[in-house]
């Protein structure tokens, strides 16, 4: 069967993956080397360093690929170091549109280190498309989108974003993490680029830090590999070998993600304790026909507004957790809780977080795949 034929949970399971033609292994070997004898100088089997090549890597971008329905895929040591990548394809004097609801990660890379090298950043709302349109001049040469948005799951509508984006020549990155492909597949919809942070839906188990870049343009693909090769923020095979792994049981995951997400976003939205839930599964949470379309469920991702504002309450509440646990990152087995506000979000200042939303009473709750009656006694322990 082709892979392009298979459905998703089989996808997940064996595109990109053979086994292995010495020994019949089923799951790829972790390639541990760091560099491969040549027959003559020049004459390799494929491979010659490890930053550049690694049998186990070139596995798992053959699978994340398949996953995306791209044709190329380059990981990363992080979903940073992608970020990272993807801008090192512009010049100085080079202008990039992108949301104003950011992971602060990314937010920090845009206006920290690449400002000060001559590009401008344009941080609006990207949840109607035509407001791109005022921003695009001549020096607008990439639109960055995440959707759902990082924390307030902000839905932005790709397909339409691609539109104005080929009708100027502009790369469009989409930010899948949230969804993953499970969920999503930007590609499809238009997008140049598709970027993960392979550590949270993809890995799955909390234990690998990764990026990963999706694309069907030969030359973008070629120009990202050099930038991977030339930079060195190459993933090692260990990794490569966890996500893999994780990866198999993505689309088992991700229902239950999806499953429990939608439980526990309708026991928040009445409780007396919390003032907002934002949940793109709701009918009322703005764009979300535009979810409906472009994405096959709506998620794990919660994040709600207490009703006390007091950061003494949200610590306390945020701290009070016995299953959830207070840590940054998300899309684990294991459910976890975030304040944003000094947490992933604490490198954007506090005017421009709370104009996107993120307020210092907001909690990020990334519901993992435990037993949801437990979650929610926990939830409610916690919220008392």
């Amino acid at each position: 069967m082709k892979e392009q034929d298979m459905k998703f949970g089989t996808k997940a399971i064996h595109a990109g993956v053979q086994p292995d033609p010495t020994t019949g292994a089923i799951m790829t070997p972790i390639f541990q080397t760091s560099t491969y004898v040549q027959e003559s100088p020049g004459v390799n089997k494929g491979f010659g360093y490890a930053r550049g090549k690694n049998p186990t890597r070139e596995a798992l971008q053959a699978n994340i690929a398949a996953l995306e329905n791209g044709k190329h895929c380059v990981a990363f040591s992080s979903g940073v170091a992608a970020t990272d990548a993807v801008l090192k394809l512009l010049q100085p004097g080079d202008e990039v549109i992108t949301g104003d609801d950011l992971y602060g990660g990314t937010y920090r890379l845009f206006t920290k280190i690449y400002e000060k090298f001559g590009i401008k950043f344009h941080f609006i709302d990207l949840t109607n498309a035509e407001n791109v349109k005022q921003y695009i001049n001549s020096n607008t040469k990439l639109i960055w989108a995440e959707t759902p948005t990082n924390p307030t799951m902000q839905i932005i509508d790709i397909e339409a974003v691609s539109n104005i984006a080929k009708a100027h020549n502009i790369i469009l990155v989409a930010d899948n993490t949230f969804a993953s492909p499970y969920l999503q597949n930007p590609l499809d919809l238009g997008a140049t680029i598709v970027m993960h942070s392979v550590t949270k839906y993809l890995g799955g188990h909390s234990d690998v830090v990764m990026g990963a870049l999706i694309t069907n343009d030969d030359a973008i693909h070629e120009q990202l590999y050099f930038i991977l090769n030339s930079s060195g923020a190459n993933p090692g095979p260990m990794d490569s070998f966890l996500v893999l792994r994780g990866i198999k049981t993505l689309h088992l995951r991700m229902q239950r993600h999806c499953e429990n997400g939608r439980e526990i976003a309708h026991f928040l939205k009445n409780h007396p304790a919390i003032e907002k839930v934002y949940w793109p599964g709701f009918p009322e949470h703005p764009n979300h026909e535009i979810a409906k379309k472009q994405m096959r469920d709506f998620g794990g991702m919660i994040s709600i507004v207490l009703k006390d504002k007091s950061i003494e309450n949200t610590y306390r509440v945020a701290s009070s957790f016995q299953v959830f646990s207070l840590a940054e990152s998300l899309g684990g087995v294991e459910s976890l809780i975030n304040h944003p506000a000094t947490m992933t979000h604490a490198s954007i200042p506090k005017a421009e977080r709370e104009k996107a939303g993120v307020v210092d009473n907001l909690l990020r709750l990334s519901v993992g795949v435990e037993h949801v009656d437990d979650l929610i006694a926990d939830l409610k322990q916690a919220l008392s």
